[in-house]
């Protein structure tokens, strides 16, 4: 399922919101005009790399060594299915969020859930080699704190059927714990070596989401087309 637009409408510009993709894709169009190892580089010095992560701790490196690469992991991506997918996430689910919380707490939020899905894929998988880099666990917080926040919105959405292509409504009730079962389903099954995405970085984004949000401000005044 691919989400389109939501019912959800925001009362204040998402300036916030705005800024994260235009960050995301003007990082993402500079690696472009990189070569493939100056990106490999990239991905391994600021990319989340979990046994390093374990290394590190174990030898007592400084913290914010330890850390920066959970906040620049966040700005990486991998290809354009990857920057193309979080950022349509990030546009239909985000600008509600900001909404509910305003444009400084939502930015703190979106680094603390990116983080918290980061550690979530370290814990799962602490002595993998391979970086993850992507907005992705940070994202998924947002979905979380969506679905907590705007239960009863409505999501156009995309549904790839047999030989043709449907638009459909989903309340976005079903349509999130669908993508969080998904994730799950998937975290279970998925050989890290064979197929790296990081799916324990959704899964501990999404919960540190629905989880968290409850402790940013709310506004006291939500419309629904």
């Amino acid at each position: 399922m691919i989400p389109l637009r939501d019912s959800a409408r925001s009362r204040k510009f998402p300036i916030m919101n705005i800024v994260l993709i235009i960050i995301n894709v003007l990082v993402f169009l500079k690696g472009l005009t990189l070569t493939n190892h100056q990106l490999n580089y990239i991905s391994y010095v600021y990319g989340v790399i979990p046994a390093r992560v374990q290394t590190q701790l174990d030898t007592g490196a400084p913290l914010l060594t330890i850390a920066l690469p959970f906040i620049t992991a966040m700005f990486l991506h991998g290809g354009w299915l990857h920057i193309l997918g979080n950022m349509l996430y990030l546009w239909i689910f985000g600008d509600n969020v900001e909404d509910r919380m305003g444009h400084l707490p939502y930015l703190i939020f979106y680094l603390v859930v990116g983080v918290a899905g980061s550690i979530a894929h370290v814990m799962a998988n602490p002595g993998s080699q391979i970086p993850i880099i992507g907005a992705s666990g940070a994202i998924a917080g947002i979905l979380g704190a969506y679905l907590i926040s705007y239960p009863r919105a409505r999501i156009l959405t995309l549904l790839p059927l047999p030989f043709f292509l449907t638009l459909i409504e989903v309340p976005a009730f079903f349509f999130l714990p669908f993508w969080f079962i998904l994730q799950i389903l998937n975290g279970l099954s998925t050989n890290i070596a064979a197929n790296p995405v990081a799916w324990w970085a959704h899964i501990g984004g999404f919960v540190a989401g629905m989880i968290l949000v409850n402790f940013f401000p709310k506004s006291r005044y939500r419309a629904y087309r």
